[in-house]
């Protein structure tokens, strides 16, 4: 089976207004791909999530975890991107694992 990458919205303000989809996609990743692991710990510990690597993925880090990524999705991993609040890859990391992923396949 191919892995495929799952772009997941936050909440913006009160953590308690995940919707039950973006939990279930958060629950059954193998690698999240975070902006900040502190947010996004906080997020799946509020959600009683056990869940996969929680990869960092920011300007700094981005251009080489994204390859990384991309490698385990073609692996057969699925790999959940969220940023810190809000729809990834509008004002914070994301685009270019999405192009890449693309690119992929």
């Amino acid at each position: 089976m191919t892995g495929r990458l799952v772009v997941v919205g936050t909440p913006i303000g009160n953590l308690g207004d995940c919707s039950p989809r973006a939990a279930d996609a958060l629950r059954t990743a193998d690698r999240i791909a975070c902006e900040d692991t502190r947010r996004t710990g906080k997020l799946t510990t509020l959600l009683g999530i056990e869940h996969g690597p929680l990869v960092v993925l920011n300007d700094h880090t981005e251009a080489v975890r994204a390859d990384d990524l991309v490698a385990a999705m073609l692996d057969g991993q699925v790999v959940a991107l969220v940023s810190d609040a809000g729809m990834p890859g509008i004002a914070d990391p994301g685009e270019r694992l999405v192009a890449s992923a693309v690119a992929a396949g």
